[in-house]
């Protein structure tokens, strides 16, 4: 069953016109329409379902800048200020902690790639660096792991997903903003090679620019208006969250096999790295050569299957006419089943790192779909050809932490705006002319 998140009341009708529309109500989507109704654009998102009520409500809340890609940190340290200064700007709870996040190891190579890490981002001013076994055990005592060191930073933090999206969806209204949920958006209509409107289930929509931030469903919707340069596929990912314990640390813990983060109920949610499932679909068939690096450097975490989704999901193939039902009426909220033995070798082996934490079993467990590109960068880039059309997708994991600065960047492009953050490094075109990001192994 999908994790329960905040409510946002939708606006009653839908527009007539918009300087912009939005696609998708997840944190990047969200954060975009806010910055757009603060510089008095006008602006409509529209959600097939309801806010955040996809992966931006699912994820495990980790808010960083440690460990980054360097191509991605900008992005990720401006994000981080907007997390800082979400509770004041919007004026109630965006469900941001800065508790401090740290990632530990008993490998002494990996270690070595944090030093490494570390100089080759030294510019950048992070603070924080590397603990010692003695500092790691006084950070998290009650832990019966024996870590040799860890990766520690003092300004990361932990969002909570069920406040996040919704609290900033309100804000953004409260600006102007027009925020349209049940309602999926079918595409657009263009005239004189310009969009003109956006078609959705209800009506229509007259505006000349799109920011597609659909999460998992935006190849589908790009691929039906005929934009075929977006790659991406997804892994199907369990999470699970416990009852109330001990604290046994503010922020978060990645670890080799599993990581926790604290949540405002008292509990913690928890993942286990890198692990999930991958179904074989049509789309992920035709796209196998874009992917295969990225899977065989992951192999041993992910299963690969034939499921459902073959035939109906974001990655089947699918066309549709703009004035007949399309698939996102079918997917208001895509709910894919936990995996109960992946909850299941969590909890017990956060159980044996945190004795003290035995008598809080699994509360909640939930499924949810992580979109991803070749290079496990997101793409923030206007599409080539299609003027107004704006794409930010394929986050890869990394969506909910970095989501404010990068629907802060697509708002900028939507507006010709000068950008903030450099948005070279997420260009959609990167895939084709041979300049995607080397692979990162993400924590």
């Amino acid at each position: 069953m999908a994790p329960r998140v905040d409510s946002v009341t939708s606006t009653p009708n839908l527009p007539q016109a918009a300087d912009v529309v939005i696609v998708g109500g997840g944190i990047v989507g969200v954060t975009a329409a806010l910055h757009l109704a603060e510089k008095g654009i006008s602006v409509a998102l529209v959600e097939k379902g309801i806010v955040a009520g996809e992966q931006s409500g699912r994820n495990w809340g980790w808010c960083r800048e440690q460990l980054r890609t360097v191509p991605e940190l900008p992005l990720a340290m401006r994000s981080l200020a907007l997390w800082r200064g979400f509770a004041e700007r919007i004026g109630e709870d965006a469900g941001f902690r800065q508790t401090g996040m740290m990632v530990v190891t008993k490998d002494q190579s990996e270690i070595e790639t944090w030093r490494q890490w570390l100089e080759n981002t030294k510019s950048f001013g992070l603070a924080g660096g590397l603990l010692n076994a003695a500092e790691v055990k006084a950070k998290i005592p009650l832990t019966s792991e024996n870590w040799i060191g860890a990766i520690w930073s003092p300004t990361d933090g932990w969002g909570e997903p069920a406040i996040s999206a919704p609290a900033i969806a309100r804000a953004a209204q409260r600006k102007g903003a027009a925020i349209i949920q049940n309602c999926a958006v079918r595409g657009w209509e263009t005239s004189g090679g310009q969009i003109s409107h956006v078609v959705t289930e209800r009506g229509t929509i007259r505006t000349s620019r799109v920011i597609v931030a659909a999460g998992t469903w935006s190849q589908l919707l790009l691929r039906n208006q005929g934009i075929r340069d977006f790659i991406q596929s997804g892994v199907y990912a369990t999470a699970f969250r416990t009852e109330a314990g001990p604290e046994v640390f503010a922020g978060g813990v990645g670890s080799p096999y599993f990581s926790y983060r604290h949540r405002t109920d008292g509990g913690y949610t928890i993942g286990l790295c890198g692990r999930g499932r991958v179904e074989i679909t049509p789309m992920g068939i035709l796209q196998a050569r874009h992917f295969l690096p990225l899977f065989f450097s992951r192999r041993g975490d992910l299963m690969l299957r034939v499921g459902k989704s073959f035939f109906d999901g974001p990655f089947a193939i699918h066309r549709w006419r703009l004035d007949r039902p399309s698939p996102f009426e079918r997917h208001r909220r895509y709910d894919p089943p936990p995996n109960s033995e992946i909850a299941a070798a969590g909890i017990k082996a956060f159980h044996a790192a945190y004795p003290s934490m035995q008598g809080a079993g699994i509360a909640e467990s939930w499924g949810g779909m992580i979109d991803s590109t070749p290079d496990a960068v997101p793409v923030i880039s206007p599409v080539a050809g299609h003027p107004g059309c704006i794409l930010a997708s394929g986050f890869s994991g990394h969506g909910f932490a970095i989501g404010p600065a990068a629907g802060e960047m697509a708002a900028e492009m939507a507006m010709d705006d000068k950008a903030t953050v450099d948005p070279t490094p997420f260009r959609l075109g990167r895939f084709r002319d041979g300049t995607q990001h080397g692979i990162h192994r993400w924590i």
